[in-house]
């Protein structure tokens, strides 16, 4: 009974970013622009990774995996985004939002995890250097990414029993976003709203700050590490090996949890919707812009591509 009432919303409507018709095409190029660099990023990144031998280390077979997430990331959102300003249409089916909404959960989680463990790599190699080998050898690097995968896989699990568990509100029109995101799809169940803010924020605790507890501890004993170290030479290369990390980090998360926990406290959809923008498109497309420039092997791999292409 529940799975039928569950299915009798056929259709939904996302919220328009803009209603002025002549921002419709600077939205279009905008989109798309940020689409097509986050693209060609990361793609390079991945190509830069895989073919520079220097590179086959534990560090940069975590963030060419996050390339490969954040394309998936972005490819969920944005494409949908550009073909509703392309033709006018901001419907979609309700088997479509649930789709979008496991594509969205399982890469924004594994983006999340992956950071989780770039920062405990970056743990292992500073504060146990000469372990560092034996302790991110190749099999645990399997396993953690593996881990970080079934992870998502829970996440997703539990917002589906939650969501196809209640009936739906019969009378559901509008999506307050852009996309069918976790926290807009919640609403689809027929909670009162003290149940749907419980369940938002147990939901955020439990698979955000979790994993966010994590890069915390990591980087607590990062920094005991640094004010141990006497040679300032020493805590400026470990700054500057952590640096990309930390602004991933905090544009990902910052933008993220406070989007989802702000769902509950917000009355206005577009200024959510505006601001979901953040880390659903501009995070993927700076990520390996962040990398690329603050990161020395990493320009001396591009380096050497653009001189063989060239």
């Amino acid at each position: 009974k529940n799975m039928q009432n569950s299915t009798s919303v056929l259709e939904f409507h996302f919220i328009q970013l803009s209603e002025d018709p002549d921002l419709q095409i600077v939205l279009f190029g905008l989109f798309l622009s940020m689409y097509l660099l986050a693209l060609c990023g990361n793609l390079l990144i991945i190509l830069t990774v895989s073919s520079d031998s220097h590179l086959h280390t534990p560090m940069y077979f975590f963030l060419s995996n996050l390339s490969v997430v954040d394309i998936c990331f972005i490819s969920t959102t944005v494409p949908r985004v550009i073909m509703d300003i392309q033709t006018h249409c901001r419907v979609i089916s309700y088997v479509g939002c649930l789709a979008q909404m496991s594509l969205f959960i399982i890469f924004a989680c594994m983006d999340n995890m992956l950071l989780t463990v770039m920062a405990y790599d970056r743990f292992v190699v500073i504060c146990h250097p000469l372990h560092y080998q034996v302790i991110m050898n190749p099999s645990r690097c399997g396993v953690l990414l593996l881990g970080s995968f079934l992870f998502s896989l829970v996440e997703l699990l539990l917002h589906h029993l939650i969501i196809l568990s209640f009936p739906n509100c019969e009378n559901f029109i509008e999506i307050s976003n852009f996309f069918c995101g976790p926290s807009e799809v919640l609403k689809l169940a027929h909670f009162d709203t003290v149940t749907n803010t419980i369940i938002r924020f147990g939901m955020g605790t439990l698979f955000g700050l979790f994993p966010m507890s994590g890069i915390i501890f990591s980087y607590f004993k990062i920094v005991s590490s640094i004010i141990q170290t006497s040679s300032s030479s020493g805590k400026h290369r470990t700054f500057s090996t952590c640096g990309s990390h930390l602004s991933i980090v905090c544009l990902f998360y910052g933008t993220g949890l406070g989007v989802y926990f702000s769902n509950s406290l917000s009355h206005s959809p577009r200024s959510i919707a505006v601001a979901s923008v953040m880390y659903t498109v501009v995070t993927p497309m700076m990520n390996p812009f962040i990398y690329s420039l603050r990161n020395k092997d990493i320009k001396i791999a591009l380096r050497k591509i653009l001189s063989r292409t060239f």
